[in-house]
């Protein structure tokens, strides 16, 4: 057995690689100075679009924690606080996440801007120098829990914590928060305008967030005109509280009385019996005090329902004054009501022109091109009427047009893919041909590079029913590929008479072999070859066309066309060559028919020369004694006979065949002759062959 040795010690002249060297592990994302128009920033852009969306949705949620909680009293709903700090809280670490991505997020230098996307800035300490310089403060003042730490930290710790003070203080922190949450949103925007484009990918996203937005508008304006009713309230019942206590009267009005915390007070029990506070501020009497627009808050029992209905009611009033440009508000002569009036019917009037009427936009362009046929279709009808064309020729115009918009729903394929570079070109038309020319079974036989030549010159062609493809006789300048539909492909070989030739052909088949056979020529000349078919659409037709010069610069290019495989796999599915096979074979068969006829007619003549041969000389031996006797003149009469019967039996025969053979020749179709299609010139094949 062999000892096992411990390895010797590294020694310290030994060479050790550097930590670099070794396997690295891919860097996380948020280690990484990361593009701005990269799929991560660009992805968490629009990611935080609807976080933001959703915060300004959310703020004015407070303006619905103060709320009648029973008579001349108010008081904060602190289970709705509860439930919108979770979800503000929420928000607020998607600000910070963003304000952290902002760190991370490289920039474009501005003296790199002359031409292109300009050059990035990858360095931290400038990205950061520029963050805080820029819009860091915005972002801060964004990102802070201001009305948190006013709900939870900062009103329980005062001495007076009435309801009012709350509310006052709560509706300015999220009035003036709101301001820097709302101008987050515009830069944003801009950066995905740059970025991706659009908003919105599909015009009914684009149409719904209009919509989301003029919704917002409406929750916004409904939540402030909850909010300020209810200080209009309390606004009342101070007045009227003030006049009390100024009054020798007693019991004496307290403003601690107007919070629900003094519900068991028995001495606002006593006043609450004595006092006409609630007389004089009551909704629907305005001799003492006018609500004015606020009023449907208390008439209808708003403020003292709970949130949800209060929610959608709020939501409802906005919309709807929004709509109307405040047209339905009635409002008194307090100068408060009359500003918000003021902005309430100036908002409506911008934002029913612009969010309204980018909604309309997105919703028209969908149908933009439906409408565009529409014009199209009937400038095609004002044309055909005024040339008088024949009610056969419209009918065909209009299947045509007809069939093109369902087929293509008005889409230039042409104009898109030129405007493409050519590698993003010639990768989508592998894409959208490849497969489909691998069906014709002649380009089975190429290889991808030639496939991929191929492709990338092919057009689509649309051709509706009875439609003429090409004529006997006329130009071919394209071959087609037939993807769906059938054709009819006829010829007459010329003109000649007594000859007709129809194949029907379907998806997989080509036609216009006649230019392929043309291309492949070396000393082609410019005239394009002649067509020996009539080709005609049986149904709608779907097919890919190879024009004549695409073809022709495939040929020259690619000498892998010349080869005898490519050779005999044209000649084999070529409906051309096959006809030309097919009657070949026809008229070898009835030659040889007839030949075999004529072997056997003659074959049946000689067995009957023989047996009439025969016959004579067993009679002239039979009766040789007769003749004898008889002497020489009978003898020679005899023979005479003979002989005429012989040639009589002979002509007979020789009729009979001739007969026969005029017979078949009346019965046998005369095939005119039919030329060899002309095949292309392969002299220059490769090795590859």
């Amino acid at each position: 057995m062999h000892s096992i040795h411990p390895l010797p010690a590294a020694s310290p002249h030994v060479r050790r690689f550097p930590k670099s060297f070794s396997l690295r592990r891919k860097v996380p994302w948020w280690h990484q100075v990361l593009d701005p128009g990269s799929e991560i920033v660009t992805r968490w852009n629009f990611i935080f679009l609807v976080a933001s969306l959703l915060t300004l949705f959310l703020d004015p949620l407070y303006f619905f924690l103060p709320v009648i909680g029973g008579p001349a009293c108010m008081e904060i709903d602190y289970n709705l606080s509860i439930v919108v700090t979770v979800f503000r809280t929420i928000a607020d670490l998607f600000h910070l996440l963003h304000m952290i991505m902002k760190f991370q997020t490289a920039f474009v230098a501005p003296s790199s801007r002359v031409f292109g996307r300009g050059e990035l800035v990858m360095d931290r300490s400038a990205i950061a120098a520029r963050y805080l310089k820029s819009n860091f403060i915005i972002d801060l003042a964004a990102t802070l829990p201001l009305p948190q730490i006013v709900i939870w930290f900062v009103i329980p710790a005062l001495k007076t914590r009435t309801a009012d003070y709350a509310n006052h203080t709560i509706s300015l922190i999220v009035f003036i928060q709101y301001v820097p949450r709302f101008f987050v949103i515009f830069p944003l925007y801009r950066r995905i305008i740059k970025t991706s484009g659009a908003i919105a990918k599909t015009a009914w996203a684009g149409a719904a967030y209009n919509l989301v937005l003029y919704i917002l508008a409406s929750h916004i304006f409904g939540a402030s005109w909850y909010v300020l009713s209810i200080q209009r309230q309390h606004q009342c019942w101070s007045i009227e509280c003030s006049k009390e206590r100024n009054a020798t009267r007693s019991p004496s009005c307290n403003p601690t009385f107007l919070d629900c915390s003094s519900l068991n007070n028995p001495e606002r029990r006593f006043w609450l019996g004595v006092t006409k506070v609630l007389a004089n501020c009551d909704a629907q009497n305005d001799d003492y005090f006018q609500f004015g627009l606020f009023a449907d808050a208390f008439t209808n029992d708003v403020a003292s329902s709970n949130i949800i209905e209060k929610y959608f009611y709020c939501l409802w009033w906005g919309l709807r004054n929004l709509s109307s440009y405040g047209q339905n508000l009635a409002t008194s002569t307090f100068m408060g009501e009359i500003l918000f009036s003021i902005l309430i019917c100036l908002a409506g009037l911008v934002l029913f022109s612009h969010l309204i009427g980018n909604m309309q936009n997105y919703l028209q362009s969908t149908t933009a091109r439906l409408e565009e046929w529409r014009v199209k279709r009937r400038d095609t009808e004002e044309w055909m009427r005024n040339r008088q064309l024949p009610p056969e020729l419209q009918e065909r115009v209009r299947r045509f047009v007809q069939y093109k918009w369902i087929s293509t729903r008005g889409v230039d394929e042409e104009s898109i893919l030129r405007s493409l570079p050519l590698d993003t070109r010639r990768d989508i038309q592998r894409h959208l041909c490849l497969a489909l020319v691998r069906r014709v079974p002649f380009f089975e036989q190429m290889d991808n590079q030639l496939l991929d030549a191929i492709c990338e010159r092919l057009v689509s062609s649309l051709n509706t029913k009875e439609t003429y493809i090409v004529r006997e006789g006329d130009p071919v300048n394209e071959m087609l590929f037939i993807i769906r539909g059938q054709l009819e492909s006829s010829t007459t070989n010329g003109g000649r008479s007594g000859f007709f030739n129809s194949i029907t052909l379907r998806p997989g088949d080509f036609c216009g072999e006649e230019l392929l056979t043309w291309a492949l020529m070396p000393t082609s000349s410019l005239n394009l070859p002649s067509s020996t078919r009539t080709v005609k659409s049986l149904t709608e037709v779907e097919a890919f066309a190879l024009r004549a010069e695409d073809l022709k610069f495939v040929a020259s290019q690619f000498k892998r066309l010349h080869s005898k495989k490519l050779q005999h796999a044209f000649r084999y599915y070529s409906h051309q060559w096959r006809t030309w096979g097919a009657c070949f074979l026809q008229v070898a068969w009835r030659r040889y028919m007839r030949r075999k006829k004529e072997m056997e007619l003659a074959r049946q003549e000689d067995n009957y020369h023989g047996l009439v041969w025969d016959q004579e000389f067993s009679y002239w031996d039979g009766s040789n004694a007769d003749y004898k006797d008889d002497g020489a003149g009978r003898s020679s009469v005899d023979k005479a006979q003979q002989l005429g019967a012989t040639i009589l039996a002979s002509k007979f025969a020789a009729n009979t065949r001739r007969g026969i053979q005029q017979k078949a020749d009346a019965t046998t179709l005369q095939m005119p002759k039919l030329f060899k299609p002309e095949e292309p010139d392969f002299s220059t094949d490769q090795e590859d062959s």
